[in-house]
């Protein structure tokens, strides 16, 4: 196996079907370790191998039931997200004080923590979905910061089906209505990634310009703060 396999939607659904699938996206929202698994692109991918036309060409023996992927991947995402919350409620601080090695890094934490500030903690959930690696880490963050298990589920829910359900009908869709489609997968999965990634990469772009205006002795505007009315929640 080529370590590239790993970033594959392709490979992943080839090589472990429908349950890979829902795994993957159980563990990309629920484990702390899983924040690399090709989400969106599994997502948009897997709806594309719902189509006939398509389940062939990469190698299926079937096309995948679209109903099964429509109600067991928001399950999935949701089940991931309410694990996320709960190690984070009950781990706490203790979680996130553990220092930089080559898959945990401080800076994704701090960035999952951004959003939950800048956009409130109803819409950082829902938002977070569509954001790789924050998607993975927001969840626990949500739980140190005190977000209520109830109105967490709440957004998780409309966060999870709007994610799964959407990406997955948009991959079937292209999927029945682009002809030979199945010669663009990896291209046009290497797009999904790229603009997901693209509200990251202008953060830190931001980030630097700061660093750079400070170490400049310019002044350097104060980050966002908190837009919900509590920065921690009460129990």
């Amino acid at each position: 196996m080529d370590v590239t396999n790993l970033l594959s939607a392709e490979w992943w659904i080839v090589t472990f079907g429908l349950i890979g699938i829902l795994t993957i996206i159980f563990a990309e929202t629920g484990l702390l370790i899983g924040f690399f698994l090709p989400g969106d692109s599994l997502l948009v991918v897997a709806g594309m191998g719902a189509s006939a036309e398509v389940a062939s060409a990469v190698g299926l023996d079937t096309p995948f039931p679209l109903p099964v992927l429509l109600v067991g991947a928001p399950v999935c995402a949701i089940a991931g997200a309410q694990l996320g919350h709960y190690i984070g409620a009950k781990a706490g601080p203790r979680l996130f004080a553990r220092p930089d090695s080559r898959l945990f890094k401080q800076e994704y934490v701090e960035k999952a923590q951004y959003y939950f500030e800048k956009f409130g903690p109803e819409k950082a959930v829902v938002l977070a979905r569509f954001i790789p690696i924050v998607r993975t880490f927001l969840n626990p963050v949500a739980g140190m910061l005190g977000m209520k298990p109830r109105r967490f589920l709440i957004w998780n829910i409309v966060g999870g089906v709007l994610w799964t359900d959407g990406l997955l009908l948009f991959g079937y869709y292209v999927g029945k209505l682009v002809p030979n489609v199945d010669r663009y997968i990896l291209p046009g999965a290497a797009v999904i990634i790229l603009l997901s990634v693209i509200p990251i990469i202008r953060e830190v772009m931001k980030n630097r310009k700061a660093a750079k205006a400070a170490a400049l002795g310019l002044p350097v505007p104060p980050p966002p703060g908190p837009k919900g009315k509590h920065h921690r929640e009460t129990a």
